[in-house]
């Protein structure tokens, strides 16, 4: 079954830290695909916070220095390490992956992506 399963998540206080995962089950990731990471706020609209594309990776201004992404290929798995929360990162966050084009410099383009994560809620508590 293809599918990415998200792990991660929970309650942190502001200024602390915490590490999602984003894991492949039925098909690779490696270089093949694109992975982004997109968030949704209560009453906001989904925003794309990062993205990778073979190397490069993007980031919103919003968690630029504070976010990092990384990925695993031998475990088929990327992270995203949430630094420095704030209340304003609370959202309910989803992995995704989808073909390297839709992984731009000016974010990842959501419509280009094809496999979703069923997503993690980060509440930061102030």
């Amino acid at each position: 079954q293809v599918q990415l399963v998200q792990s991660g998540g929970g309650l942190v206080q502001s200024g602390g830290s915490l590490r999602l995962s984003c894991t492949a089950s039925g098909f690779t990731l490696g270089n093949y695909y694109a992975v982004a990471w997109f968030r949704q706020a209560p009453g906001k609209a989904r925003e794309g916070v990062s993205c990778i594309s073979y190397d490069d990776i993007y980031y919103a201004d919003s968690v630029k220095g504070r976010f990092t992404l990384s990925r695993d290929n031998a475990k088929n798995t990327v992270y995203l390490q949430l630094n420095s929360v704030k209340p304003d990162d609370t959202a309910v966050y989803y992995c995704a992956a989808g073909n390297n084009y839709y992984c731009s410099d000016n974010g990842p383009i959501e419509s280009g992506y094809d496999y979703w994560g069923r997503g993690t809620q980060v509440t930061v508590s102030s």
